[in-house]
């Protein structure tokens, strides 16, 4: 059944505007930010949103952070975010969580606080400090440590003490694991390049594509949304570009790396996939009509999203842009057919080719249960700037830097419409359709 082609804009005639987006550089996990936490990679990413709109502080009406791996001295990292900087004491943040979606999410609650009149300006965003991430102890040795803390007296302090074994002692390290089926991500897109064909050739191939396209970009200017940021000890040394990104990679440099999760029969790579990355994005969203009464010029606005959840004990949990899209589109009252740019969250080199292949198929849609095929992307539309995988992906900070930086493209080459989508942990997916 062919889609309705009404238009359906959100907000109407008064869209929501996305009118600024920022972010820090993205650097490696444990090396140019490996001293700072998640608040301190936030305040400076919203400090320079704001600077760059001008916009008074005090209009601004909520503040809403996405993050994964919060830390537990200050999980509402939007709120520290606030303490923390020169924004207004009062403005209400709250932190959200949708694994690699987290700050996709974080802008779409704050599209639905402005499309319901709660708000006038909001400041979405997100940040993932992996080099604070903390190992943690098991659940033995902290209710002995807790129950001799509490303890009345010296034999009973010891006796919570002499509980603890030496395997208590272990510390268990973050893991990047599903816990309802134990697997991790990697796993999970080994399976999806077994089953949907996807070579370690086109995996290489791809990666050095979006590795030669992020490079390009960077050195012709097309990363304005990417601010300078003073590190190190003395804070003297500048990060103005992500720090990840190879512009001299090659398929050919790339064939000697093995397999990281199936090393027998794999092709998932430490290079085909998106590296463990410190970083902060973030943008600002209003109704057209208030940018136009603060004198700012919107790069885009929001025509529809969608969100979706998938049974991973039936389907692969990477599948969340399948999934997500159509309804996306139809929402959007738009085919694929009809989008300028099209931008896919690189979680891996394989989960893209894989739903890029998905999306081309009638046979392999209708198989996931949709009604038809999505379509086929143009390629020299797609990820124009590199991704995820040449980029770096702080968990949560992904959402908003693809916001920024589709709705900055589209601007930049007048182009009207743009697709973003994301797979997400937990078999997880979002998509937004941007226009301008």
């Amino acid at each position: 059944m062919a889609k309705s082609k009404k238009k359906t804009t959100l907000g109407d005639n008064d869209p929501i505007a996305i009118v600024s987006g920022v972010r820090t550089p993205f650097a490696k996990a444990w090396t140019h930010y490996k001293d700072w936490t998640h608040a301190d990679l936030g305040r400076e990413a919203v400090a320079e949103l704001v600077n760059r709109t001008e916009i008074d502080p005090e209009a601004i009406d909520e503040l809403i952070f996405g993050c994964v791996a919060a830390p537990m001295n200050g999980p509402n990292v939007g709120r520290e975010i606030v303490l923390r900087s020169q924004l207004p004491k009062h403005i209400p943040a709250s932190t959200v969580q949708m694994y690699c979606a987290s700050s996709a999410y974080a802008a779409v609650q704050g599209i639905n606080s402005l499309l319901v009149g709660t708000s006038d300006v909001v400041v979405a965003g997100g940040v993932e400090a992996m080099s604070a991430a903390r190992a943690r102890f098991s659940l033995s040795l902290t209710h002995a440590l807790q129950e001799a803390a509490s303890a009345k007296s010296i034999q009973a302090r010891l006796r919570a003490v002499s509980q603890i074994r030496a395997s208590d002692l272990k510390p268990e390290t973050p893991a990047i694991e599903e816990p309802t089926t134990g697997l991790s991500m990697g796993e999970s897109a080994e399976e999806m390049a077994k089953e949907y064909g996807i070579s370690r050739q086109a995996q290489d191939e791809y990666t050095e594509m979006t590795h030669h396209r992020a490079a390009k970009a960077f050195d012709e200017g097309r990363f304005p949304e990417v601010m300078t940021l003073l590190t190190g000890d003395e804070f003297d040394t500048a990060v103005d570009r992500d720090t990840m990104v190879r512009a001299d990679t090659s398929v050919e440099k790339m064939s000697g790396l093995r397999p990281v999760f199936d090393k027998k029969h794999g092709t998932i790579t430490a290079a085909n996939s998106s590296p463990l990355t410190d970083g902060a994005s973030a943008v600002m969203l209003m109704r057209k009509s208030t940018a136009k009464k603060m004198g700012l010029e919107p790069l885009a606005f929001v025509r529809s999203y969608a969100q979706v959840g998938l049974d991973i004990q039936k389907f692969n949990l990477l599948l969340g842009p399948t999934f997500a899209t159509p309804i996306a589109l139809e929402r959007a009252g738009v085919d694929l057919d009809d989008m300028d740019m099209v931008e896919m969250h690189e979680a891996f080199a394989a989960q893209v080719l894989a739903n890029l292949e998905i999306w081309k198929s009638e046979e392999l849609c209708e198989s996931l249960g949709l009604d038809e095929a999505i379509g086929e992307v143009d390629m020299d539309t797609f990820n124009v700037n590199g991704g995820s995988v040449a980029l770096g992906h702080p968990f949560g900070a992904t959402g908003t830097r693809m916001i920024a930086q589709l709705a900055g493209e589209m601007d930049r080459r007048d182009e009207n419409l743009g697709l973003l989508t994301m797979c997400a942990a937990g078999g997880l997916g979002l998509s937004m359709v941007l226009e301008r």
